[in-house]
């Protein structure tokens, strides 16, 4: 029962969050920012991982400064780093966590050069092109290689075929 009482409770956070994001892709970027900060309180600095770092994932692109833009995206990848498989296990539809780093880092290499940090960029998009390999052969996993090509073409990395338009997609974790 207990149990049972728990995982409603993590499905209705991660139900808030989705919410929140639905307002956001609206365009009520503001609103979706408070909303996002209110249930960033709830959730609190050591909360569940799985629910930081989906949290941050989405806060970062409600920001309109490129440096609060990373600093979420930062706290994305830190609470990544705490999940386990068995956590992500209990979300409905959730990947293996090392399917959650090729994006987590190339929207970091994405807030480098909207921040002018070339050589971050680069390190980051290196990272995203690593592990590429945990994504599926899929939509979301041709979206998100496509995306790391765009980026290292345009950062000089690699032999990539990049087309314009190289922003990061996101993904729920």
């Amino acid at each position: 029962m207990a149990e049972r009482q728990e995982q409603a409770a993590v499905d209705a956070v991660m139900t808030r969050i989705g919410q929140v994001v639905m307002l956001h892709h609206a365009g009520d970027r503001e609103e979706a920012r408070h909303r996002f900060l209110d249930l960033w309180a709830e959730i609190g600095e050591d909360g569940d991982p799985l629910h930081r770092c989906t949290l941050a994932h989405y806060m970062a692109d409600a920001q309109d400064d490129p440096a609060d833009e990373l600093a979420w995206d930062l706290r994305a990848l830190t609470a990544a780093e705490e999940l386990t498989d068995d956590r992500l296990a209990e979300h409905e539809g959730a990947l293996a966590v090392r399917s959650l780093y090729p994006s987590l880092h190339l929207n970091l290499a994405a807030d480098y050069v909207k921040l002018g940090r070339s050589e971050a960029a680069r390190t980051h998009v290196r990272r995203a092109r690593g592990a590429a390999d945990a994504l599926g052969d899929d939509r979301y996993g041709d979206g998100v290689r496509a995306a790391i090509s765009r980026l290292e073409l345009r950062l000089g990395e690699g032999d990539s075929t990049g087309e314009p338009g190289w922003g990061p997609p996101r993904q729920r974790p």
